[in-house]
């Protein structure tokens, strides 16, 4: 409980009120951000920014030829809603603590857009809310303020005198910063001391993720020091959050493009439904402590087999499903090894690949009929050349388990010998039988929470198939506990434009683009499913 002084305008009296707050001293789910030692897990201009004292230090002296505002970046992640806590000291200048912010190429390496949380040495600008490259003051020291489509900000209360409120603030000591972001509501205090709050309704403006960075400004020398940097992802009220986990670079141009992948479906589902909200990890398990704390839904499209990113993590995830958030494995993101790995997966998403049980080979599957489920709506049957895994080891009587994409697999793709991946006699038994093999399934945990495993994925260009994408985006939203709509999530065919975006490697020569819109034309040449 802390308690606000806050200063009445027109009484000229100092009131005294009861808000509450988490004392610092017992932070539930704060994680810190910076170790004290490093600026591991930082990026910024290494002529300015270093750690002294157990603290971030930026710092520019009258030989420095600083021509532009510079950031020290946060590169483990991006904040959505989240308090943030810190200590902060200064010594001439400006600085500010920039959050939901936007890199700003075109001023340099270093430049950053996008909210900032205002302090300097002076006696103006602390505590105020300030968009830098975004619209400028959005909130001075004791305002109540709302943004509307105009991109400009109204007073609509008041906290209190600003310069009442600016006595709270040490000169040169340290002070601490308490940032809250939950939706579009922003608040700011300094020592326990409410300076702004801010409600952003500018729909075309506004944002609700982006980079933490933290400010150097232009001007005379100044030296600023940050420690005890302490954040907590708050629960996204109204949305589904999804986090994406893509795996390290695998396959070459065009396959196995995992951060290419994720961020196309992350984007197509901010950009077209509502109440969800999808953010991209790259290259691997996320660096970011706090990355899960928020999730709705954990989505892991990677390479597998001993090298799967989960395996050190089994125990982290579990916790996580005890919880109800959603689990999804994508293509070789559903192989783990036998034992310890695959029991948990076989928990989480229903199904596994287990070696010298299931097979990978590439075939054209055809899916003649679809079951009625949420993942399938507004889904038609369609066949699809992939690397479709079979024969996954399920559940036992495939309990809690709907299969989703299921079909004939021809002999001919065991035309390989007998290996860990390639076929065994189990694996045949089935095949000759005629017995269906299931290549997407849905599973549903005795905990809450639900799972979706789905074999394909292999070629980044699938994405542009209308219904192989529209079943992967309601998969997605289905295990995150989202709204999907009789006719399924409708999303524009991405272009070949579209898919060329985010790769990890280079266009090789001569790469054949037009087998690829080809096959965009032949997939969706039937009345649009999109």
């Amino acid at each position: 409980m802390t308690r606000y002084k806050v200063f009445n305008a027109a009484t000229g009296v100092v009131l005294a009120f009861a808000a509450v707050s988490t004392a610092l001293a017992a932070d539930d789910g704060f994680k810190p951000i910076f170790d004290g030692k490093t600026l591991n897990g930082w990026e910024g201009d290494p002529a300015i920014w270093r750690v002294e004292d157990g603290a971030i230090t930026g710092q520019t002296t009258a030989d420095t030829n600083l021509k532009k505002n510079t950031f020290l970046i946060w590169r483990q992640g991006e904040v959505d809603d989240f308090e943030l806590t810190l200590e902060y000291k200064i010594i001439g200048g400006n600085s500010g603590i920039q959050y939901r912010s936007f890199e700003v190429p075109q001023n340099g390496k270093w430049a950053i857009g996008g909210y900032q949380a205002d302090f300097e040495a002076g006696d103006t600008y602390s505590g105020i809310l300030y968009g830098e490259h975004y619209r400028g003051i959005l909130a001075q020291r004791g305002q109540k303020t709302v943004i509307g489509d105009d991109h400009k900000p109204k007073v609509v209360g008041e906290i209190g005198d600003g310069k009442e409120l600016g006595q709270r603030i040490k000169k040169e000591d340290w002070n601490t910063y308490r940032i809250v972001a939950r939706g579009f509501r922003f608040t700011h205090e300094i020592n326990g001391q409410l300076m702004c709050e801010v409600t952003d309704e500018d729909k075309a403006e506004r944002r609700r993720s982006g980079l933490l960075a933290l400010q150097v400004h232009v001007g005379p020398p100044m030296k600023v020091q940050f420690r005890n940097i302490r954040l907590k992802r708050l629960p996204m009220e109204d949305t589904k959050k999804i986090v994406m986990v893509a795996g390290k670079a695998s396959h070459g141009y065009m396959s196995h493009e995992h951060y290419a992948g994720c961020k196309l479906l992350a984007d197509l589902l901010n950009a077209h439904v509502k109440g969800v909200y999808a953010t991209v990890y790259r290259n691997g398990w996320p660096q970011d402590p706090t990355a899960f704390d928020n999730a709705d839904a954990i989505v892991m499209y990677c390479d597998g087999g001993q090298g799967h990113m989960v395996n050190p993590h089994l125990k982290e995830v579990d916790a996580l499903a005890k919880k109800g958030v959603g689990i999804a494995c994508l293509h070789y993101g559903v192989e783990v090894p036998k034992g310890e790995p695959g029991n948990y997966l076989l928990d989480w998403i229903g199904g596994y690949f287990e070696t010298h049980w299931s097979v990978n080979p590439h075939w054209t599957a055809e899916f003649k009929q679809l079951p009625e489920h949420p993942i399938t709506r507004g889904v038609r049957p369609f066949a699809i050349y992939d690397e479709w895994y079979y024969h996954m080891r399920f559940r036992e009587n495939m309990e809690g388990v709907t299969p989703i994409l299921s079909a004939l697999a021809p002999k001919e793709t065991l035309s390989r010998p007998d290996g860990p991946h390639s076929g065994n006699p189990h694996v045949r038994a089935a095949v000759a039988a005629g017995q269906p093999q299931h290549v997407a399934w849905a599973a549903e945990r005795k905990d809450g929470g639900r799972g979706f495993g789905f074999t394909g994925g292999h070629f980044h260009s699938e994405w542009a198939h209308n219904d192989f994408r529209k079943l992967v985006l309601n998969a997605i939203v289905w295990i995150a506990k989202g709204e999907i709509p009789q006719e399924g999530i409708v999303t524009p065919t991405p272009s070949i434009e579209d898919l060329k975006k985010n790769q990890d490697e280079p266009v090789p020569d001569n790469f054949d683009f037009d087998a690829i819109r080809k096959d965009i034309e032949k997939w969706n040449r039937r009345p649009a499913a999109s």
